[in-house]
């Protein structure tokens, strides 16, 4: 059977005229991106055990969630813009091991600052592997671009989602060291994108035989439009990864200050929101190519404001309720924000990608940062009750203009 779907592949990526989505591809590709970041979510995963370990405080722990956004965001542009003019297929391969050095020394780290070094590495592996990915599934999308950016986010969500429940279940009994157990991961990632990137490889000369052509489809807008409608786009993930960042790296906190519930049981309610923001993934893309990318926008984060607005006066059983409209709904976003940022700009796939997951990353990691100073200095419930706010900002969406959905390219 590998042998009938390596040969299928192969003739489609060397066949001129393909037009159709290439699902293999598509599923290795969010595979890849599923063990990727079940490596990352560890991360925060551990936060509990290390403000022990080394009794840090909340600042210090925004400052290593910081750490690893800003080593995984700030080259991810730059990967994208020069892998636009040079590409790079088996540099997936090489962000996969950097990660697993990144992991393996995280399970070693014996004080703060080689914590921080560990955390670094997995954010380097993280910048490279993401634009590069992403193109991967734009590249085998056969027109189908959102449903393809939706396939390839929800293997990363559902790999965040797994985090909390490893470190649940083996990393909080056994320690910080049983990270080391998890180095299989990236092992498998790295034999399946040596497939992927022997398809990348061949498809690009594929891409080399044909003319260089603009979308019929694509809306030419004036240089100030996209201007104003990319800086949209950003302040609306801004809007989402602060308010993901309050989720993903003090929700345990949150649960064990106002429930007094133990790590444990903090870490099954984190992995019910990120479970929750792995299936609202499947949403966003497929839904903008059909109704439009603005409309999944503007549902997406503004509509998820009445369940936040309501989350901090909630109790136990009702906190663990909304937590799941908050993580389906707000997670629908992003495969629609970067569909239609790659549409406003076209030919330019790999740098509109890194530019978006390097803010998001960069976002999340300020967030993190800034809302552990807040939680110091008001503490940890005051967080909940401010972020709160944030999806109101989805308002913007009224400005952008209306691209994507029910006519989609088929090349």
């Amino acid at each position: 059977m590998h042998k009938v779907m390596e040969k299928q592949i192969v003739q489609a990526s060397t066949n001129p005229a393909l037009t159709g989505t290439v699902y293999p591809i598509l599923i290795m590709i969010s595979i890849s991106h599923l063990l990727n970041d079940s490596i990352q979510s560890l991360i925060p995963s551990i936060y509990p055990i290390v403000k022990v370990n080394y009794h840090l405080n909340f600042s210090q722990i925004g400052l290593i969630t910081l750490t690893f956004q800003l080593a995984a965001s700030l080259l991810q542009p730059l990967v994208g813009l020069y892998t636009d003019h040079r590409p790079k297929p088996f540099s997936l391969v090489t962000a996969m091991g950097i990660s697993l050095i990144g992991l393996i020394a995280m399970s070693q780290a014996g004080n703060y600052h080689f914590l921080l070094f560990s955390v670094a590495l997995i954010g380097i592996g993280s910048s490279i592997f993401h634009p590069e990915a992403s193109k991967v599934a734009y590249m085998a999308s056969g027109g189908k671009r959102g449903l393809a950016q939706s396939i390839f986010q929800v293997g990363g969500n559902a790999g965040s989602a797994l985090g909390p429940l490893m470190a649940a279940l083996i990393i909080v009994p056994l320690g910080q060291r049983s990270i080391g157990l998890f180095a299989v991961l990236p092992l498998i990632a790295l034999g399946v994108l040596i497939f992927v990137g022997r398809w990348y490889q061949s498809h690009l000369n594929t891409l080399k035989l044909k003319p260089k052509t603009r979308d019929a489809n694509q809306p030419a807008f004036s240089k100030s439009k996209i201007f104003w409608s990319i800086l949209i786009l950003i302040v609306l993930i801004f809007s989402k990864y602060f308010y993901l960042a309050s989720m993903v790296s003090y929700l345990t906190f949150y649960m064990i200050e106002k429930f007094k519930v133990s790590v444990q049981h903090a870490q099954i309610f984190l992995f019910i929101f990120t479970f929750s923001v792995a299936a609202g993934t499947l949403l966003g893309g497929p839904l903008g190519d059909r109704f439009g990318r603005k409309y999944v926008i503007w549902f997406s984060i503004l509509g998820v404001a009445p369940f936040t607005l309501l989350l901090p006066h909630a109790n136990l059983f009702w906190t663990a309720i909304l937590t799941v409209p908050i993580g389906v709904i707000l997670a629908s976003a992003f495969s629609a924000i970067l569909v239609y940022a790659q549409e406003l700009l076209p030919g330019k796939v790999g740098m509109i990608s890194g530019l978006f997951f390097g803010f998001a990353f960069g976002m999340g990691g300020l967030g993190s940062a800034l809302l552990g100073v807040l939680a110091d200095h008001k503490g940890i419930i005051y967080v909940y009750q401010v972020c709160a706010f944030l999806p109101l900002i989805g308002l913007l969406t009224g400005f952008l203009p209306n691209i994507g959905g029910r006519k989609q390219p088929t090349a």
